[in-house]
This record gives structure tokens, sequence and C-alpha cells, in this order.
């Protein structure tokens, strides 16, 4: 379901639903982070997506991580919580979702790395070789909070 991502913009439509949501910055033992590039809308991002009813946030994080990239992780801690109104994801379903997300830490445990029906590419990156890629704002502020070491509390 392709969808369009909007931050800070005055003609973004209002939002009409909230989903709490888990994405995770997966390091791996030289460094690197796991990222894939997403059929919805041809960015590079985190894994991650909606919470569902009886899960936990960490147990999201690990279910979306693995359906999204084929990697099984272990959760370590938290990059921060993502809840600007600001920031909306609408989709061709008519849904405009304001974002509610909390980025966690994580380590591969196992797995290989495959494409799912949401990604076209998955890889390792080195934290500079993310610098040059295509990716929303939000992914971006994810990446550069987990890079600087600090823990936003509220975005």
């Amino acid at each position: 379901m392709p969808r369009r991502d909007y931050e800070d913009d005055p003609n973004a439509p209002e939002a009409n639903s909230l989903v709490p949501a888990a994405s995770v910055v997966v390091v791996d033992d030289a460094g690197r982070v796991l990222l894939q590039r997403r059929t919805d809308n041809g960015m590079w991002a985190l894994p991650g997506g909606r919470m569902d009813i009886g899960e936990s946030i960490a147990g999201c994080g690990i279910r979306e991580t693995r359906e999204e990239t084929g990697i099984d992780v272990e959760i370590t801690g938290i990059v921060g919580t993502y809840t600007d109104p600001g920031h909306v994801l609408a989709y061709d379903d008519g849904e405009v979702r304001q974002e509610f997300s909390v980025c966690l830490l994580g380590r591969p445990v196992g797995g290989e790395l495959r494409v799912s029906d949401e990604s076209h590419e998955v890889a390792w990156f080195s934290p500079a070789e993310t610098d040059g890629l295509a990716m929303v704002p939000s992914v971006r502020k994810r990446l550069t909070d987990w890079r600087s070491g600090a823990i936003p509390v509220v975005r």
C-alpha cells in the first residue's frame, strides 16, 4: 500500500488514526546498521511497523525486523520515542496516521538477509554510508539520534 510522509507540511492531510509502532536500529559486530529499501515509497528505512494487540513494543520490533529483513534480533536498548503530531503518514486507503513510534536498538542473533513484500533491497551499511541514502526525514532523525548517542525522550 503506497504511502506519503508529511513532516511539518501545512498542506498535509489531517490525521485520522494513531497507531503504536516500533522501528529498530540493528547494529552488527562491525558497527554496520541494517536498512531496507521500502516498496511503498522507494526510500531506505529501518525495519519496523505497527504493533499488534497482545504484543510488547520489543516483540513488535523483533517481529517486524524478522518479517522485513530475515534477521533475528535481540533488543538491547532504546534510541528514542517519536510522536510528532506534525509528522503524518498518508496511505492510499484514506488512512492518515499520526506518528507514534518507539525506536529500539538491537543486535542480530541469527537469520539471513532477504527481501520481503515490504522491501526491494536489504543491506548492511556503515554509519557514514547512510549519509548518501535516500530516506524520509523521520528515519534520518532516528539514525542521527542513534549516532549521537543521545536518547530523545519525546519527538
